[in-house]
C-alpha cells in the first residue's frame, strides 16, 4: 500500500525478524539524538525546512524554553509510527519527523526517547517528559491525566495468520478466540469489555494476551499463542506488509479517531504545540511527513490519517 515508503522502509532494521523484536528494547535511555542543524538535518523526512517562529518560540513555557530541548516519548515499536532506527538507538517514523519539526518552531531541539507505551502519561504527569507522541488514541477517560492536542486520526484493525487464521469482522466475532494487544492501549480496553460481552451472552469469553510493545504481541500471533492481533490501522497494515505473507487483515477497521499530543496538565504547552501544529501544516511541512510515511493515500492503512485543525481536548472522544 505504501509503495515507493514501503522500499525504503524495507532497509531498515525493522524488517520484523521473526516478526518481533529487531526494533531493540522499550526502554527510557534511548533517544533521538540527531544533529544540531536544521530540521531536515534531524528527520528522516526528505525536504524539510523548517524555521522557528518568533511569536510561538516566546509562548514556550521558560522551564522549557531555557534549556532549548523538547523531550518527546514515544514507544518504538509501533512502525511506521514510531520505531527504532538501523543505529539500533534512534527514534524514527511519524511522530519522531513531526516531533522535530513542532520543535524547530518553538525554537527548540526535540530530543525523542523510547519509553513502555503504558509508561508515558505516568511519565508526563510526574514531568519526565514534556510531550507524548506515541500514536495515542484521544479519551476522556485519558485527559484526566494529560492534556492533548489532535494531530491525526486512526481506526483498529483486526490481522491474524494468512494460512488459518479465523476470519474476524468485528469485535463481536472474537469471542472463543485468544486476542494480543499492547498494554495501556484501547485495543486491550476493547477486547476485555468483549471478553465480558461474549460471556454475558452464554458464548465462550476472549483471552485476552496484554503485552508490554507491539512487538511481543506480533510474535505471540506468529507463535500461534494468539489468534488474532489488534492494532490501529497504520501500525497492523504495516505488520501485516512486513510479515513475509505471514499475516493478513481481517474485516474492516472500526473506532476511528483522534489521535493526540499529550501534554501535562497545566504547563501551558498546548497553546503554542497547538500553533506550531497549525503552522506545519499550513506550510506543507505536516503533508510531507504523513506522505513519506505512507499516512495520507487514500486506503492504505485505513487512512487518510491527516486533519486540517489541530485542537486542544477536542470534542466528542471515545469514553476510554
Amino acid at each position: 500500500m505504501r509503495t515507493r515508503t514501503l522500499a525504503i522502509l524495507a532497509t531498515l532494521l525493522f524488517a520484523f525478524t521473526a516478526l518481533v523484536a529487531g526494533c531493540g528494547s522499550s526502554n527510557d535511555d534511548n533517544s533521538g539524538g540527531g544533529s544540531s542543524g536544521g530540521s531536515g538535518d534531524l528527520t528522516a523526512t526528505p525536504g524539510i525546512n523548517v524555521t522557528k517562529d518568533p511569536k510561538i518560540a516566546a509562548e514556550v513555557p521558560k522551564e522549557i524554553s531555557s534549556n532549548g530541548t523538547l523531550t518527546v516519548a514515544a514507544d518504538a515499536t509501533y512502525a511506521p509510527n514510531e520505531f527504532i532506527a538501523e543505529d539500533g538507538k534512534t527514534v524514527q517514523g511519524m511522530d519522531a519527523d513531526l516531533a522535530n519539526a513542532l520543535a524547530e518552531v518553538m525554537g527548540l531541539q526535540a530530543d525523542v526517547k523510547n519509553a513502555t507505551f503504558d509508561a508515558i502519561i505516568p511519565g508526563l504527569a510526574a514531568g519526565k517528559y514534556d510531550l507524548g507522541m506515541s500514536s495515542f488514541t484521544i479519551t476522556k477517560e485519558r485527559e484526566k491525566t494529560v492534556d492533548f492536542v489532535s494531530y491525526a486520526i486512526a481506526g483498529t484493525s483486526f490481522y491474524v495468520k494468512a494460512d488459518g487464521g479465523p476470519n474476524i469482522a468485528s469485535l463481536d466475532d472474537l469471542c472463543g478466540h485468544k486476542v494480543a494487544a499492547e498494554r495501556g492501549t484501547t485495543q486491550a480496553t476493547d477486547a476485555t469489555a468483549q471478553d465480558k460481552k461474549c460471556k454475558a451472552a452464554g458464548n465462550p469469553g476472549v483471552s485476552v494476551q496484554v503485552f508490554a510493545d507491539q512487538n511481543a504481541a506480533n510474535l505471540a500471533l506468529s507463535s500461534g499463542r494468539a489468534d488474532v492481533v489488534m492494532a490501529d490501522s497504520p501500525p497492523a497494515a504495516y505488520a501485516v506488509e512486513q510479515s513475509d505473507g505471514q499475516f493478513k487483515i481481517t474485516g474492516k477497521q472500526y473506532g476511528v479517531a483522534a489521535y493526540g499530543i499529550a501534554l501535562p496538565k497545566g504547563t501551558g504547552l498546548a497553546k503554542p504545540v497547538q500553533a506550531a501544529l497549525e503552522i506545519l501544516i499550513k506550510d506543507g511541512t505536516y503533508n510531507k511527513i504523513f506522505t513519506y510515511w505512507g499516512l495520507v493515500k487514500k486506503g492504505a492503512a485505513g487512512c487518510p490519517c491527516t486533519i486540517t485543525k489541530p485542537e486542544i481536548n477536542p470534542q466528542n472522544v471515545p469514553a476510554s
